[in-house]
């Protein structure tokens, strides 16, 4: 692992297009320093797995994602056996007369496993950036397993041995607080919380991922956000929708929100049906709020 000052730490989230704050850096900082996971927990679309993408290209190393989901075990996190590849070349070596006896060790060795996310990031040649992405989404089951491999970083496959890392990885773990993680996974992270961003941050985010939005839209578009979300959705949209909606209008050369446009994109920000019907039955009001009312029609 680099031992990177919090300076540099700044400078590297900034050099990538990530608009952070000092807590952000800070986290990212003392994870790195102290060489612990790093937990970002908040709702989705907010920017938590943009980080550890943003670490591994600041730091010209490889990010290796694990997607957690239900029923996620160590097979699938860890390694598998080929074998497909392990039969075929068992059959080749009895072709040969091969000894029986050297035939267990001839197709239970390194290029027949098939690396999973967590395999391959004790072996990478580098130390990684991995990534445990939606960690709440896996079972409990899974969490302690995974504290195990954290721990001691180093993995036992009966048929070879032991592997420990040489490089050890970055870790961030992310989760949308859909279930509530076990106090061990807890204390062994360091914490970090990201919210939705406030105006003068989601503006400066929207200028920074959309260069090409008109200045008086940009300010439109984060205004209505912020009005949305202070409605009750089943899905609250996060930064990401913000970028695409933002993105989406400016290809299409708009200068400015109306009634209309909104309701003809609505769908790039809602995902929802229930939420969709919320924000028409409120959208003159939103747009009041946003300073668009004159142009309702």
């Amino acid at each position: 692992m680099q031992d990177i000052p919090l300076t540099q730490v700044q400078k590297m989230l900034a050099g990538e297009d990530y608009i952070g704050d000092s807590a952000i850096a800070m986290s990212v900082f003392l994870s790195m320093s102290l060489e612990k996971p790093l937990l970002i927990e908040g709702p989705a679309g907010v920017g938590k797995t943009e980080i550890a993408k943003v670490m591994a290209a600041a730091l010209k190393t490889d990010l290796i994602r694990l997607q957690c989901y239900e029923g996620l075990d160590s097979t699938h996190a860890l390694y598998e056996w080929n074998y497909q590849h392990q039969l075929l070349h068992l059959k080749m070596q009895e072709q040969k007369e091969m000894d029986v006896s050297n035939l267990e060790h001839a197709v239970f060795s390194d290029k027949f496993l098939l690396k999973r996310p967590i395999l391959q990031a004790i072996t990478n040649d580098k130390s990684p950036v991995l990534l445990i992405d939606e960690i709440d989404r896996a079972d409990e089951e899974f969490e302690s397993f995974l504290l195990e491999v954290l721990s001691d970083w180093q993995v036992t496959i009966p048929e070879i041995g032991t592997i420990k890392t040489t490089h050890r990885p970055y870790v961030i773990l992310t989760g949308n607080r859909t279930r509530e993680l076990s106090e061990a996974i807890r204390r062994r992270c360091l914490y970090l919380w990201i919210d939705y961003p406030d105006f003068e941050k989601e503006l400066s985010i929207v200028k920074t991922k959309v260069p090409e939005v008109d200045a008086k839209l940009g300010v439109q578009i984060c205004t209505f956000m912020k009005e949305l979300r202070q409605l009750k959705l089943e899905k609250t949209p996060g930064v990401s929708e913000t970028i695409d909606w933002a993105r989406a209008l400016a290809n299409m050369n708009m200068k400015h929100l109306d009634k209309q446009l909104v309701e003809d994109t609505l769908g790039v920000i809602l995902k929802d049906w229930q939420d969709m019907r919320s924000a028409q039955d409120s959208l003159s009001e939103l747009l009041e709020k946003t300073g668009v009312v004159s142009r309702i029609t």
